[in-house]
């Protein structure tokens, strides 16, 4: 009896992990697979799937959902939440993948998201970061390697505290952990917090599993411990962030 492997699942109740806005036709498949396979080696495998537009992608083990161009009702819809007037909007979503697996997923789909920004000269939005990359903005990030600083971005967020400033990262969600944030009193330099959170969210990826609070980790980067010393959830961005805060020792 032959066995039939079974396409990758998409990823439950998580968003797209890039959206890509374009104004001019779409590439084919064909298009796609050929710019992959010069820039990263490949073979990239596209396929019809039972999901409606949706293409499987696969690279070797990585997989992941590639949709070139949503219907148009669909499209406007994003559009709306992108905040820009491209026509036409392709998605890149997660597969279902082993923690160990998780890094190389998401970099896949990084890969496939530059390539149809490149492709269609659009713009791709990464809605956990909000960081937009045009064709030229893909440059500093050629993907060749996996590199945290290009999936997680530390930034100050807004609070209305007269007091404080926060700092949070965005994107460790990706890997299935839990974002940082770091308080700190208001007027001070923001190099520090965000240096911290840096040298932080790399420590916390490389053991791989969420720090319990109360327990200290030292960041050899930057020489120092640091603490998580709470944990919470927030709405924010029509979803729920979970948090664990960061005091410096």
């Amino acid at each position: 009896m032959r066995i039939r492997k079974k396409a990758p699942k998409p990823a439950a109740a998580k968003p797209p992990l890039y959206m890509i806005g374009y104004r001019f036709s779409a590439p084919s498949p064909d298009e796609l697979t050929i710019w992959y396979d010069l820039e990263y080696g490949g073979p990239l495998a596209l396929r019809t799937s039972a999901h409606a537009h949706a293409l499987s992608a696969g690279h070797g083990p990585w997989h992941a959902w590639l949709t070139i161009a949503l219907p148009e009702d669909e499209a406007q819809s994003l559009s709306l939440q992108a905040a820009w007037d491209h026509r036409n909007v392709g998605i890149v979503s997660p597969a279902v993948a082993a923690p160990n697996m998780v890094a190389d997923t998401v970099l896949f789909a990084a890969r496939l998201a530059r390539g149809l920004t490149l492709l269609t000269q659009g713009t791709a939005l990464d809605p956990v970061t909000q960081r937009y990359s045009n064709p030229s903005d893909w440059s500093d990030r050629p993907l060749a390697l996996f590199q945290l600083r290009d999936h997680v971005e530390v930034t100050q967020g807004e609070v209305e505290d007269p007091g404080r400033d926060w700092f949070h990262t965005a994107g460790m969600s990706k890997f299935g952990l839990d974002e940082l944030e770091l308080w700190q009193p208001k007027g001070l330099p923001a190099d520090s917090p965000m240096q911290v959170l840096n040298g932080a969210a790399d420590q916390i990826f490389r053991q791989g599993h969420n720090p319990k609070v109360g327990s200290s980790l030292t960041i050899p980067s930057l020489g120092r411990t640091i603490s998580i010393d709470n944990h919470r959830t927030v709405a924010m961005q029509q979803t729920q962030w979970t948090f664990r805060r960061v005091a410096a020792e």
